[in-house]
């Protein structure tokens, strides 16, 4: 009996000697495994971070790009508008002259008061006083409806109410261009700036049509380009 309760105690002893939660080599393991998970981590946010700076990068590449497109399509807009100012420009200095004034049949005083009259409503447009220019243009208006000027009032009444921001005053201007001077110079831009208007209304539907005609009635006109990139840019319906 008591041969056996010896060899029992042996058996205990050898039991706990070759625990394995006091083998070193099986702690050294666990201690290895433990860094090799912790250095695992921190590779995964190393990886996530290189992931998110190429997203925020890509999105930095793609704004970019979307502000030097505004930016080339302001410049377009910028070199149009001086253009016509040039165009406006000589037919006041022709009419200064009386090139147009027997074509409006009136006196040579009362072509003296109607050029005066335009004359401050378009200085008043070149200096960005709206406010004034509109009521410059719309007195104008009333004064000389006959007026060879009168196309051209009413297109820059329209710009000068787009310029303000009244986008819904500005296009019933632009449409009475095209209403009354189908074929007028002013035509084709009145109807792109119409186009414009209705984009800004959010009437996409409308302004879709509207720049179409654009490209469909006056295809060689820089009307007709500036329509077709803005075209582009509508939401698909």
């Amino acid at each position: 009996m008591r041969q056996l309760g010896l060899v029992l105690l042996v058996s205990l002893v050898s039991a706990c000697a070759v625990s394995p939660e006091e083998d070193p080599v099986q702690i050294k393991l666990r201690e290895l495994d433990g860094r090799l998970q912790r250095i695992e981590r921190a590779n995964q946010s190393v990886v996530d971070m290189a992931q998110k700076l190429d997203a925020t990068q890509a999105d930095m590449r793609r704004l970019r790009g979307q502000i030097d497109e505004l930016t080339n399509e302001n410049e377009k807009l910028r070199r149009r508008q001086q253009e016509l100012y040039s165009d406006l420009d000589k037919r006041i200095a022709a009419l200064g002259t009386g090139a147009v004034g027997g074509a409006a049949g009136v006196s040579g005083g009362s072509a003296a008061a109607e050029q005066a009259a335009y004359t401050q409503a378009f200085d008043a447009l070149k200096a960005s006083n709206y406010a004034a220019a509109i009521t410059g243009f719309s007195s104008f208006l009333s004064m000389y409806p006959n007026s060879p000027l009168a196309e051209n009032a009413q297109y820059w009444l329209g710009e000068a109410h787009y310029a303000k921001g009244e986008y819904d005053q500005a296009a019933n201007a632009f449409r009475v261009v095209g209403e009354r001077w189908p074929d007028s110079r002013k035509a084709p831009d009145a109807l792109l700036k119409l186009g414009y208007s209705q984009v800004e209304l959010k009437q996409v539907g409308q302004a879709r049509v509207t720049l179409s005609d654009v490209t469909r009635k006056f295809p060689d006109s820089e009307a007709a380009k500036l329509a077709a990139e803005r075209l582009s840019k509508l939401p698909v319906r």
